[in-house]
């Protein structure tokens, strides 16, 4: 089934113009048929008037003119009326015929005149509503150019790379107080109460994440002591390691919540780095991970320009490629590197690994804070659940993107883009 097509968008100001100009027609329509029949009404009451008079004043002269020639005594006499006319040539006309000639000369009149009024009327309406038209144009534009104003707003802030980053715009719209200035007020306070609850969030975060990484650090020193005592039994021991790769466990947690928290910060010093040299240095730190994993790493680096922060982008590629080799449980498993420029002039990293299957419904949900495969919270020494999260808002900050494909026979395919630079 074919979906219903679309109908074309038409702004407001141009339904606001069609609709001033189809009133002001209106209007003109019903004022000139109004005119039209009384017009008509008062051509039909006077036309009578003009014929009676034109008889009367006929006969008058007529009278005159045969009184002169007529005997005393047949002045006295009665004399027939009769309805006399004179045509434009002089001829005069009498009786039956004169009657005929007055009415269609009336109707003559008659039909000049509502010709004349019809056409010319209807051609001043039209010449006068499209002049209305284009003055509701101009009119409805700087009606609404305020309201373009809030789009435009509203448009960058949901453009932003990150949810928050384009929170600081305010409108500020200046004038007189009306509907469209209430509205762009209540946008502003709106965009600044979650101005602060961001910032709050980010705050807290980063307060919180350091203010935990005191006693984690101050207990893995007490393990560490009581472990390498002489006297420490080999439970102890034991024990000791169970302790510390917990506390390690929550330090990569503390530490991915605080580079999470950076990372949504816009990037304001860009330095130009090239993420085949980032993509060779982090296989280099994961090899001893990926052999004892089973896992070989493969890399295809061709130069992939771009500019930004070195330090978070290496941590991008790092939790890219970490997560690529942490999550590989195929026998044999593979991961691929791949680093080069696009066809548009951006950077691109691409990593594929082999793996278990991932349904295509899940891939958003890997892109959340503290959400896996599988599983809601953390519970094994995999991993914090902030690597996509962070690689995610990396990427953001840099203004770039980053999406993931599950692949048929298992794994991801995951690709970076960057702006390009050199």
């Amino acid at each position: 089934m074919k979906a219903p097509r679309r109908l074309a968008r038409i702004s407001l100001r141009t339904r606001l113009t069609l609709v001033f100009g189809l009133l002001f027609l209106l209007a003109g329509l019903v004022l000139l048929g109004t005119t039209y029949g009384l017009f008509q009404q008062q051509l039909r009451s006077g036309g009578t008037k003009f014929v009676s008079m034109l008889g009367k004043d006929i006969r008058e002269a007529e009278d005159a003119e045969d009184k002169e020639r007529r005997t005393p005594d047949e002045a006295e006499g009665p004399r027939d009326q009769k309805r006399y006319a004179i045509t434009p040539e002089g001829d005069i006309l009498t009786g039956a015929t004169a009657d005929r000639w007055i009415k269609a000369q009336q109707a003559r009149v008659d039909d000049a005149a509502s010709t004349s009024l019809l056409t010319q009327g209807g051609i001043a309406l039209l010449v006068v509503g499209g002049a209305a038209a284009g003055f509701g144009w101009l009119v409805a534009g700087r009606v609404l150019a305020p309201l373009h104003r809030v789009t435009d707003t509203a448009r960058r802030i949901a453009a932003a790379p990150a949810a928050d980053r384009g929170l600081h715009e305010r409108i500020a719209l200046t004038g007189r107080v009306d509907e469209v200035k209430e509205l762009a007020d209540t946008f502003d306070t709106m965009v600044e109460r979650l101005d602060r609850s961001f910032d709050g969030q980010r705050r807290f975060v980063a307060n919180a994440s350091h203010e935990l990484r005191t006693p984690l650090t101050l207990g893995r020193a007490l393990v560490e002591v009581a472990m390498h005592r002489r006297t420490a039994s080999e439970d102890v021991k034991q024990l000791g390691e169970n302790l510390l790769e917990i506390n390690s466990r929550h330090e990569r947690l503390i530490s991915g919540l605080l580079l999470l928290a950076d990372s949504e910060n816009a990037v304001t010093e860009r330095h130009p780095v090239d993420l085949a040299d980032m993509a060779a240095h982090v296989v280099a730190q994961v090899a001893d991970q990926a052999r004892a994993a089973g896992v070989t790493v493969r890399s295809t680096a061709a130069e992939a320009p771009t500019a930004g922060d070195a330090l978070l982008l290496e941590r991008l590629v790092h939790n890219l490629v970490e997560n690529a080799v942490r999550h590989n449980a195929a026998p044999d498993g593979w991961v691929e590197i791949t680093t080069g420029v696009r066809t548009d002039g951006r950077a691109e990293l691409r990593i594929a690994n082999s793996g278990p299957v991932v349904p295509p419904y899940e891939i958003p949900r890997l892109f959340e804070p503290f959400r896996r495969l599988g599983a809601e919270r953390v519970a094994s020494a995999k991993g914090a659940g902030l690597g996509l999260s962070i690689v995610r808002s990396i990427a953001g900050a840099h203004d770039g993107e980053v999406r993931a494909e599950p692949r048929t026979e298992g794994g991801l395919v995951v690709t970076v883009v960057l702006p390009g630079g050199g």
